[in-house]
């Protein structure tokens, strides 16, 4: 298990890095522009939007020096400003993910795989 840990007065605690991703992933569906997580396909470099159920799938987790890496590739809502999306993103993630684990956050890296039209 790769996971992030910290030592407490009762004992040490470890969090899979996979739940770290599924928390950014569903903190990163509430904000606004954002369609969904891209799935890349590295053999044909297709991208594909991902379902609800594997948000995890784009995002990357990493902990170096007691600090979270954090990469996105996200797929955004079609004439939206990339730039006010990644703001909102990064501030969001930011301040929730280190709310729910107690780690912080290094870096927040976001790759725009796509831009789709949505109803």
């Amino acid at each position: 298990m790769k996971g992030s840990s910290m030592n407490t007065h009762m004992g040490n605690i470890v969090i899979d890095n996979e739940v770290i991703a599924q928390y950014a992933g569903s903190v990163a569906m509430e904000c606004f522009g954002v369609v969904g997580m891209a799935g890349i396909n590295v053999k044909d470099g297709l991208v594909r939007l991902l379902k609800k159920d594997s948000l995890s799938r784009g995002i990357t987790v990493t902990l170096k020096n007691h600090k979270l890496t954090i990469d996105f590739h996200v797929i955004v809502a079609y004439g939206v400003s990339i730039l006010a999306v990644s703001d909102n993103l990064i501030s969001t993630v930011k301040y929730k993910v280190e709310e729910f684990t107690g780690i912080p956050i290094d870096k927040i890296n976001i790759f725009v795989e796509g831009v789709r039209v949505i109803d």
